[in-house]
């Protein structure tokens, strides 16, 4: 059974169902985080966080990669528009809107030197959750790079840099030796993946089964806390992102969740924006206190937090605000073409 395509944008299902699932997983993770930092205690849904750690971001850059046979091979012009100024755009636009919510706050208890110092080092050192749209046009650029370099010896190198795990304290240099064999996997492996994903949607018995059992060993490790261990952290994350897009190939094959895979077509635009509507929301939850368990009201910012962003996308499409979620041509390095506007996705 073949995956379904989008007859207007060519899009794979499970692809999309494996974004709407991770960034989810994203969601989910900062809003937990963010619940039990202010409240200062824990809740139930801790344990999903941990639970994601190992295959959250692995396979969103697996998934990142899966394409880029495709385009790999494009003039320079073309290749850097698509893949580094679309990315740039969003990146400085939305570090702007955060930085205008968070510097006046930053100035007004540390100076405003501090809100200062905060917004020029973003531009080389992303903040919080935007470390993923700035370092993804590295490693495509990356990958240009090395195309007629032997697949072996760039995974060898990816692999050792993420056994390593270099800690510089810049993100984008840590978070390239740590992330970066998953991606230049997915663009490698990709029809094995693709395979993969084929052979689940036809076998869906034994893709459940193969889910549980990975599920039951994942859950076994980080509970014993070794699953981010050099080598144990390289084996889980592959595995991991292959659950996912297995968990992915299943929801597709039943059409089940559409919501997942209409999030995975505008994960973007949930990265992008979920940082405002999540900070409302817990302020207004731990101050009336209307949830008082912590783990349920973790649950609720992360609910609201996921659909918000969508939410406000869909109002914004065809007014003058679509510019937040749509690259204007102004900001394109190829000739003037129509549509005007590129979207996020």
């Amino acid at each position: 059974m073949p995956p379904r395509l989008s007859a207007a944008t060519d899009r794979v299902d499970w692809v999309d169902y494996s974004k709407g699932f991770c960034i989810f997983m994203v969601v989910l993770m900062h809003s937990t985080l963010g619940v039990e930092k202010y409240a200062g205690s824990t809740g139930f849904m801790h344990y999903v966080t941990d639970f994601a750690l190992p295959f959250r971001m692995p396979d969103f850059f697996m998934i990142s990669g899966l394409f880029l046979a495709r385009v790999i091979d494009r003039d320079w012009r073309t290749y850097l528009d698509r893949k580094v100024v679309h990315f740039a755009y969003f990146y400085v636009l939305w570090f702007l809107i955060q930085g205008f919510f968070k510097w006046p706050v930053l100035a007004w208890h540390e100076g405003p030197a501090a809100a200062g110092q905060a917004a020029l080092l973003g531009l080389i050192d992303p903040p919080g959750s935007m470390w993923f749209i700035y370092l993804l046009p590295i490693f495509l650029v990356t990958a240009k790079l090395v195309r007629r370099v032997p697949p072996a010896l760039v995974l060898a190198v990816m692999a050792l840099l993420q056994t390593v795990h270099i800690e510089t304290g810049w993100t984008i240099v840590d978070e390239f030796g740590f992330r970066g064999v998953f991606f230049f996997t997915g663009w490698y492996f990709a029809p094995r993946i693709f395979a993969f994903a084929a052979w689940v949607r036809a076998n869906p018995a034994r893709g459940i089964a193969g889910l549980l059992a990975w599920a039951v060993a994942e859950e076994a490790l980080v509970q014993a806390g070794v699953a981010t261990l050099p080598g144990i952290s390289l084996v889980l994350g592959w595995a991991g992102a292959l659950a996912v897009i297995a968990f992915a190939a299943v929801l597709a094959r039943k059409e089940w969740l559409g919501v997942l895979r209409y999030a995975g077509e505008h994960s973007l635009v949930i990265y992008l924006a979920f940082f405002l509507p999540m900070d409302v929301t817990r302020t207004v939850l731990l101050k009336t206190h209307v949830i008082p368990d912590i783990g349920w009201m973790s649950l609720v910012v992360t609910l609201v937090t996921f659909v918000a962003p969508l939410v406000i996308y869909e109002l914004v499409k065809g007014t003058r605000l679509r510019f937040l979620f749509e690259r204007p041509q102004m900001f394109r390095l190829e000739a003037p073409r129509r549509p005007a506007l590129q979207p996020a996705e």
